[in-house]
């Protein structure tokens, strides 16, 4: 979608030495990979965390979500301080050093985790994980740093996909191997991160030129104030993250109740969680990988925006009022297209920013998530509890989705009044 404002020609100027298009592929290949391997950790122990908590808690689903709802708090609370660091890092020192970093971190995290014998272990290793969780963060830099502005939206796709293709393997992988040992796939993630940290060692390729780099680390945008504070200056970007703010609060809803609401509604075990959240993943690397790439181009950013959030309400809508499991599966396909939304939002934001100040204004966007994640995980696990326990005022297990259909609906107003191109914003 062609934009013709000034401030984006200025910016679009920062960008114009851009790498040869083989090298750029070659170090999307890259990026892809990384992230991938950093997903597929990830999702090995999607399946298991929930139940491991809930066997430190005598088996009591209730007092588990709550458990789980503090682990998600404690785990965004870290990434909300330590983000903007690692953005304001990635500005002055280079991408490369802050994913190696972030890899070898989660790597040495999901060690602990195997060997946790208490939740107050478990939850320190949820803490240490979240002061390394830098990855993805500094993979969207990294992809705003080789990739020309009209072709974001398909680049953020692919690592959409990336995500798609984790959540296929990982957990299938993690609910097999939690058939044998809940610990088992701990072992599995630990190994997969550690070996992500020697591929980036010896493969992943710097993106950030010395000379683009900022001149010093910049404090009073590494803290989540103050990177917030720069949002600001870009005001289309300061609309949009409240997209993005609003949007990550009802994605939360995922990690915070969908094992404990699996099991509990439909009495799906480890095994056949595993197999939704691997279909979840091939909707998703379908839309990410096939549709973002020519919808945005024919719709353009805004529209596909709105359209995605609008798909992720009514899918949101289906889980919360599903009784049978067979209910529960025809929202996958239409809550998947909500996968369009992302990597639209991520194209507006990035083509407003010049190359020095992306891993900050990337640093202040998951500072959202996870300002997102420090309310989210609670609200819905409260939410869950509250809806299935003897108190409850009405027994609805589903009413953690229907709360996150309420709360896309408001980001799909929020997203139709500040979703706009450049030029129509500027006036």
């Amino acid at each position: 979608m062609p934009y013709t404002c000034a401030p984006f020609r200025r910016f679009r100027s920062v960008n114009a030495e851009a790498p040869a298009p083989a090298v750029r592929r070659a170090a999307l290949v890259f990026i892809f990979i990384t992230v991938l391997i950093d997903i597929l950790s990830f999702g090995v122990i999607i399946p298991v965390l929930p139940g491991l908590v809930r066997q430190f808690t005598g088996g009591d689903f209730a007092q588990a979500a709550w458990w789980v709802g503090t682990f998600g708090m404690l785990f965004a609370a870290i990434q909300f301080v330590c983000t903007p660091i690692q953005g304001a890092l990635s500005d002055r020192f280079g991408r490369r050093p802050v994913i190696l970093l972030s890899c070898l971190g989660l790597g040495i995290d999901f060690v602990l985790m195997a060997l946790a014998q208490s939740l107050p272990w478990l939850l320190v290793a949820r803490i240490f994980s979240g002061v390394f969780s830098a990855s993805f963060t500094t993979a969207n830099a990294y992809i705003a740093d080789i990739t020309a502005p009209e072709k974001r939206a398909q680049a953020f796709g692919m690592i959409g996909a990336a995500f798609g293709v984790g959540f296929i393997i990982g957990p299938i992988i993690g609910g097999q191997l939690g058939a044998i040992d809940l610990r088992l796939p701990f072992w599995f993630a630990a190994g997969l991160a550690l070996l992500n940290f020697l591929y980036g060692v010896f493969v992943l390729p710097e993106s950030l030129p010395k000379e683009r780099r900022t001149a010093k680390f910049d404090w009073s945008h590494a803290n989540p104030v103050g990177s917030m504070v720069l949002l600001k200056r870009y005001p289309q970007v300061f609309g949009l993250a409240a997209v993005v703010l609003i949007a990550n609060l009802a994605h939360y809803v995922y990690p915070s109740v969908f094992v404990l609401f699996a099991e509990y509604q439909y009495r799906w075990n480890e095994q056949q969680v595993a197999w939704v959240l691997a279909a979840v993943g091939v909707c998703s690397v379908i839309v990410q990988a096939g549709l973002v790439g020519r919808v945005v181009p024919k719709f353009g950013e805004r529209r596909t925006l709105l359209f995605g959030l609008a798909c992720g309400v009514v899918g949101f809508c289906i889980y919360g009022m599903a009784d049978l499991g067979w209910m529960f599966l025809i929202g996958l396909p239409i809550s998947a297209l909500w996968g369009l939304a992302g990597p639209a939002t991520q194209a507006l934001i990035t083509q407003q920013v010049g190359a020095d100040v992306q891993g900050r204004v990337q640093g202040a966007l998951m500072s959202l998530v996870s300002l997102a994640g420090i309310v989210g995980p609670m609200m819905f696990a409260g939410t869950f509890a509250l809806f299935i326990g003897k108190a409850a005022p009405a027994h609805l297990p589903g009413a953690p989705w229907l709360l996150a259909a309420l709360l896309l609906a408001i980001g799909w107003l929020v997203g139709w009044r500040f979703a706009r191109p450049p030029s129509a914003a500027a006036h």
